[in-house]
């Protein structure tokens, strides 16, 4: 079953609350422009140019936040036929076993999302070809910062970041390091919860990474239900 998380503390509270509340506006984003593109569309024939492109960004955002949330509350699938044939000491120990794996496996998401967003935020990638060992050095002439999107037009109130980012240059759509950003910035996050979720296992507050027996509730319900007919 996935476990129903509780935050133990006034920060752990707020980090809860802004993670559900940004998972909620991602999709409320996607919701509202996928709907008024449909009425655009079959309404008056036209519809929002940026549309597609901005759900498409928007879905990513959801997907590459959201699975961190799931590794928070324990709600990832998974198969423990196998596992549950162990005794509990044994299956601890499986369960660390894979904890490990993640570690590692969220560790090489991270360097390669941050290598490939630094290519559009003009910032160092990093050395090591498995794990990173430091930064590389940066020459100006591999800046990539002036790269943009194809369709979503740039906001007047982040002009700002023109001579940061493009040397004063104008930008006509968004810049590619601002959708990208989620990319380190989730995996970073994935690592973060991973560690977390190899820590409950390890101090015995949780038993796997993932939901286990998730159909047994709804067949005690139905069965339940048809013992009172």
């Amino acid at each position: 079953m996935a476990q129903s998380y509780e935050p133990k503390t006034t920060l752990g509270r707020i980090v809860n609350e802004l993670e559900e509340t940004v998972i909620a506006l991602l999709l409320a984003g996607m919701t509202i422009i996928t709907f008024i593109n449909v009425i655009l569309r079959y309404g008056y024939n036209t519809g929002l140019i940026w549309g597609l492109e901005m759900v498409t960004f928007l879905f990513a955002w959801l997907v590459l936040f959201g699975v961190s949330y799931a590794v928070k509350t324990t709600s990832h699938l998974g198969v423990d036929a196998l596992i549950n044939l162990f005794s509990m000491p044994v299956r601890r120990v499986i369960a660390l076993v894979a904890a490990a794996i993640c570690i590692a496996y969220a560790v090489l998401l991270l360097k390669g999302s941050w290598d490939y967003w630094a290519n559009f935020a003009n910032l160092p990638q990093t050395t090591g070809s498995v794990l990173p060992t430091g930064f590389e050095e940066m020459k100006r002439s591999s800046y990539r910062g002036w790269y943009e999107v194809i369709d979503i037009p740039f906001p007047e109130w982040l002009r700002w970041i023109e001579p940061v980012m493009n040397e004063g240059e104008h930008y006509e759509k968004i810049p590619r390091f601002i959708p990208y950003a989620i990319l380190p910035f989730g995996m970073a996050l994935l690592l973060f919860r991973f560690i977390q979720a190899g820590v409950r296992i390890w101090t015995g507050e949780a038993e796997s990474l993932i939901v286990s027996h998730e159909a047994e509730d709804d067949v005690d319900a139905v069965a339940h239900m048809n013992r009172e007919e």
